[in-house]
């Protein structure tokens, strides 16, 4: 089956390359980015601004083809690529946790943005845990249990261009 998307916005960061970014949000502390939607989605970003957090749903735009196995930066062996967070994926889809500072019109300002420059975002979604029980009391998570750490100073390089 074949799927399209469109595009609803692109999101702006300070990351021209993909080497050298943060990995993930919790090692993007205070770095901000915008998103700017298109026009005829701006409607859809009413009552957005009374959430603190927002998951951003995007393209990994810059990744070419994937490999079902993958060395994910925290470590030094291969996983499955669906027991890791690595954008070589058969569906280059991302996403993210980033703090909502405010939007304006047809810009939405974020925080501890760990995104590319001019990456394609495919949806915005509320940030609420509470809803989702994101408080899991009996929390496996694999290999992640002893690299977890690393992801607030991991930067990304070259090995999944």
């Amino acid at each position: 089956m074949k799927i399209e998307m469109e595009s609803i916005g692109t999101i702006h960061t300070e990351f021209k390359e993909i080497e050298g970014m943060p990995i993930q949000p919790t090692g993007a502390k205070g770095i901000k980015g915008t998103v700017e939607i298109k026009d005829k989605y701006v409607d859809g970003l009413k009552d957005l601004k009374d959430f603190s957090h927002i998951h951003l749903i995007y393209l990994l735009h810059k990744v070419d083809g994937y490999k079902l196995e993958v060395k994910p930066f925290m470590d030094n062996t291969n996983h499955g690529v669906f027991a890791t967070r690595s954008p070589k994926r058969p569906n280059r889809i991302g996403m993210s946790v980033v703090k909502l500072n405010k939007v304006e019109g047809n810009k939405v300002f974020i925080e501890n943005v760990d995104i590319l420059d001019g990456t394609p975002l495919l949806d915005i979604k509320p940030y609420v845990p509470q809803l989702y029980e994101d408080t899991i009391d009996e929390l496996k998570i694999g290999w992640f249990e002893t690299k977890h750490q690393k992801a607030k100073s991991q930067k990304s390089d070259n090995r999944f261009k």
